[in-house]
């Protein structure tokens, strides 16, 4: 099975030090595009309590098992990092150079290489050396606390706000870019991804809009946080929900005319009336179900759209048609992102299991000491104080989410 792809980074060679959460999401993201990404599995398992199986962080990429506590296991990644465009590695601070894998002892042996680390407070500030989950990091950036209602607590969007927007992706801008200029200069360099930083950057909009008067800080009191009546979820009359943004007068007009309100909806300037007009709406939404009220508003242009779960978004038309799901190895799961016209990335192998491709990556990477096989991938255990944060071990400090 080849390991790399038509996508446009085919040729870029990547390894990951295996992790939780941002790290691996990002190494994904860069193997659907085409790169060739080696996982360095530890002994003992990555923290995730699935089936590596179903991992589909997973997907696209190899998996070597290596034991970054026996001098045998550092000795491979150097060697692995000497022949690699890009290394990612999600550890606190310090691990990675107490392992004998960080920055400056890899790019002493490559020294166009882009050493990706992805933290959640980063490499330095007084939180660095602190445990942590995506929920605290946002939390600290302002973006937690604009989610919700006004009379409520802060809703937790997941962990996508943080680990995947704030994160993922802006590793993987970094790396790309630092790539970009390692291969233009021969100059390799660190990339230091914080959560915190790339949530904060996620709100420069809100934070224009706030200097300029256009946007309260409090929750649940503006345009786009729910405070506006036509941009926001309405319950229907079989416990559904639509979402409705209709934003722009054009909109609005036409969406309170097929919600058959058009008679007693106040203009959509009028502010001081919007509690009146929520009411109004709310109450009509509940009249219908959500697939009766999905047909009203299916043809228009509203903007109104059903809150679909994640088991039946995969069979929305529209995106049934676009393809933005696709099945792969009995997996339902989002295809590659974005899309390009001459190199499209694709999903051509499945989660990798830890160690399985030892022998295929020592081979195509010309590495020797990459032993290590799918079937003692789980054996090894963990230390007693895997978990604790204070541990500076391997296992210990990947274990937890982790940054």
């Amino acid at each position: 099975m080849a390991a790399t792809g038509t996508g446009p980074l085919s040729g870029v060679k990547v390894v990951e030090l295996a992790g939780i959460g941002p790290g691996p999401f990002a190494a994904m993201l860069l193997a659907d595009l085409g790169a060739d990404v080696v996982r360095v599995d530890r002994p003992g398992g990555h923290g995730l309590n699935i089936d590596p199986a179903y991992d589909v962080t997973n997907r696209n990429k190899r998996s070597v098992l290596l034991d970054l506590k026996d001098p045998a296991g550092p000795a491979a990644v150097l060697a692995l990092a000497e022949r690699a465009d890009i290394l990612i590695e999600g550890y606190r601070p310090g691990v990675a150079e107490r392992l004998g894998v960080g920055p400056e002892t890899c790019l002493a042996r490559n020294p166009r290489l882009v050493y990706g680390r992805m933290t959640g407070w980063g490499q330095q500030g007084p939180l660095a050396d602190r445990a942590g989950h995506d929920i605290g990091y946002i939390a600290i950036t302002g973006a937690l606390g604009m989610i919700g209602a006004a009379d409520e607590p802060p809703v937790v969007p997941a962990n996508l706000l943080g680990d995947y927007a704030g994160g993922s992706l802006y590793l993987v801008i970094g790396v790309l870019a630092a790539l970009q200029h390692a291969r233009a200069t021969g100059t390799g360099q660190v990339v230091d991804a914080a959560i915190v930083d790339g949530t904060a950057h996620l709100t420069a909009m809100i934070h224009g809009m706030m200097a300029a008067g256009g946007w309260q800080d409090r929750r649940g009191a503006n345009l786009l946080d729910g405070g506006c009546p036509f941009y926001g979820t309405y319950e229907t009359a079989d416990g559904g929900h639509m979402a409705v943004g209709a934003l722009e007068q054009r909109f609005y007009d036409e969406f309170v005319q097929l919600l058959g309100i058009a008679d007693q909806a106040p203009e959509r300037k009028e502010c001081d009336r919007w509690p009146e007009l929520r009411a109004t709406i709310a109450a009509c939404f509940r009249t219908r179900t959500r697939e009766e009220w999905t047909a009203v508003f299916q043809d228009s242009d509203a903007c109104v759209a059903p809150v679909l779960s994640l088991r039946e978004a995969p069979a929305h038309p529209h995106l049934a048609a676009r393809g933005t799901f696709t099945d792969h190895g009995g997996i339902t799961q989002p295809a590659p992102a974005p899309r390009f016209s001459v190199t499209p990335g694709a999903v051509r192998r499945p989660p990798a299991l830890p160690g399985a491709d030892s022998a295929e990556v020592a081979r195509d990477w010309d590495v020797a000491g990459l032993a290590g096989t799918a079937d003692g991938a789980g054996d090894a255990g963990t230390s007693e104080n895997a978990g604790k944060p204070g541990n500076a071990d391997q296992a210990d400090e990947v274990v937890q989410e982790d940054r």
